[in-house]
């Protein structure tokens, strides 16, 4: 035997095992995974004689093939048209337009999709969900974008393309067993995700009841001690607010300095009634000082003006002496509840209120100076703070299932970095 072939054999002697960061216990004993090519895990399928009666499939990252009357999706679609779409059969997976950045979708549906996209079906030994999982991991994602050129001009990934990827693959039974880890913590997400938009659902639905319908001076569910309390004030906004005024409105660049300075708030850090920590700008406290009419206090509204219009949160003590640019700032003239109307802000009735004043065709404004001439409905103060009080704690209970929900993502996420073995490490 040659030299050379003696120290290619040495090194393939010498490689580690194909093996993942974390195997279940009944596989840790067994034998190494393979890396296979694509083209001898799935052929390609260009069924165009579909049945008659099978639904249009929406290709999407985030729900992969799904009906389009399942979603959200608006596209008309000619019978004659349809004459050229492809025919998917439960368990294919396709490769989309965008699949450089979200991954190999799969369908659980018969139906046809657009001839635009590539249908794969696997074949041979194994499970379908392994690969479901599989094919839309970061890893595999930055194999992609690693080795095929020109996706992010729009090109789609064809099957020669697709057929030289180099898969990691287990024995069928570990594929299984992976799959159905991966899939109970799915479960686990699809059903924390239904309690999130429950409760987002219970929200909309008391905002709607707990603030005056259009044309209409009292709500339609009043808590018990209000029932008797009459109509809702009908005033401006001026009238408790003065005043209402823009945050500094120019360049502050120059003055942006190091986390040390003081707090620079944007439309981009209100959110949801909420601001958003993440991001924050700080501006030198010379600057700060000069732009004393942008000074926040507790108790102030934020309002953005400009994009997103109408978003808005309460300033806390925590963002107390920030400063802020392009926003509306509402000071309170006299005693009421700031987070009352930041919930008005977010009702049917407010919403519209805001929508009167929004002028702008590509990017929505609204000025402070006709904030000021607002028509509001409102109540008294304890009333106030009792739907305050009501909705507040409604949305900490959101907060608090949503976070559950990033958990869960973040969980699955990690599983899948250590389930999955890397191609950099074997071939390193």
């Amino acid at each position: 035997m040659s030299s050379k072939k003696k120290t290619a054999t040495a090194k393939e002697e010498a490689k580690p095992a194909l093996v993942p960061n974390l195997r279940f216990p009944g596989f840790r004993g067994e034998e190494g995974w393979t890396f296979e090519a694509g083209g001898s895990l799935f052929n390609q399928v260009n069924d165009r004689n579909p049945e008659s009666g099978l639904p249009v499939l929406a290709v999407t990252q985030e729900h992969g093939a799904i009906p389009r009357h399942m979603i959200d999706y608006h596209v008309s679609v000619t019978e004659k048209s349809l004459g050229s779409y492809k025919v998917v059969r439960v368990g294919d997976f396709i490769i989309s337009l965008r699949s450089f950045q979200g991954g190999i979708e799969y369908s659980r549906y018969h139906g046809i999709c657009s001839p635009a996209y590539v249908i794969l079906r696997r074949r041979g030994e194994g499970s379908d969900e392994y690969f479901r999982h599989y094919l839309k991991t970061d890893r595999f994602i930055r194999i992609l974008t690693k080795n095929l050129e020109g996706l992010r001009d729009g090109k789609m990934i064809s099957y020669a393309q697709f057929s030289e990827l180099m898969l990691p693959v287990p024995k069928p039974t570990e594929q299984q067993r992976i799959a159905e880890c991966l899939s109970s913590v799915d479960e686990l997400m699809a059903a924390q995700t239904r309690k999130v938009d429950l409760l987002k659902n219970h929200k909309k639905g008391l905002m709607e009841r707990l603030f005056p319908c259009k044309g209409e001076t009292q709500p339609r569910l009043r808590f018990p001690e209000f029932q008797n309390a009459g109509e809702w004030e009908d005033e401006h906004l001026g009238d408790y607010f003065d005043p209402i005024r823009n945050g500094f409105v120019g360049t502050a660049t120059p003055y942006y300095t190091t986390s040390d300075g003081v707090r620079y708030l944007q439309g981009r850090n209100i959110k949801q009634g909420r601001i958003e920590a993440e991001n924050l700008i700080f501006i030198t406290s010379e600057f700060h000082n000069r732009q004393r009419k942008s000074h926040l206090k507790t108790g102030d509204i934020l309002m953005v003006q400009s994009g997103h219009v109408g978003e808005c949160a309460v300033v806390g003590p925590d963002f107390a002496e920030a400063n802020c640019h392009a926003l509306v700032i509402l000071t309170p003239k006299r005693k009421l509840s700031s987070e009352f109307f930041a919930h008005y802000f977010y009702s049917p009735i407010g919403k519209l209120a805001i929508f009167t004043i929004t002028t702008g065709n590509t990017i929505k404004h609204i000025l402070a100076s006709e904030l000021k001439t607002l028509p509001v409905l409102v109540p008294g103060l304890a009333e106030q703070q009792r739907i305050a009080s009501c909705l507040s704690n409604l949305d900490a209970w959101i907060s608090v299932e949503a976070q559950k929900l990033e958990a869960f993502k973040a969980h699955k996420k990690g599983l899948m970095q250590r389930l999955f073995p890397s191609p950099e490490e074997f071939d390193a």
